[in-house]
């Protein structure tokens, strides 16, 4: 319902390991009311670098409706994305340290 039935086609730079930022005109009130309670809560956890992983894990939604939220708000304007460099994307010691940070969220 979230990502009206979308769970692909979501920005192809929004990965597993992406870090996310809200903007700081989004931690506004006025601004934030508007969105719906998951989307809050999503621009909440940003204020922080935070990876879309993480934010997945945190608020207990699958990755694929994440990214497609994260791609959502990112069009919208509340939140910044950095994308890596493609060469950091398959770094063993990366991959190591997401799959230890997962097992310490459970």
């Amino acid at each position: 319902m979230l990502t009206a039935g979308r769970t692909t086609g979501a920005d192809p730079a929004i990965g597993l390991e992406t870090q996310v930022t809200a903007r700081p005109e989004t931690g506004s009130w006025a601004v934030s009311s508007r969105l719906a309670p998951e989307l809050q809560a999503i621009v909440a956890l940003c204020g922080e670098p935070i990876s879309v992983a993480e934010i997945s894990a945190r608020m207990r939604m699958h990755f694929g409706v994440t990214r497609v939220l994260v791609g959502d708000l990112r069009a919208a304007g509340h939140l910044d994305v950095h994308v890596g460099g493609t060469e950091d994307v398959f770094d063993p010691a990366l991959i190591l340290r997401l799959i230890d940070g997962l097992r310490a969220i459970s």
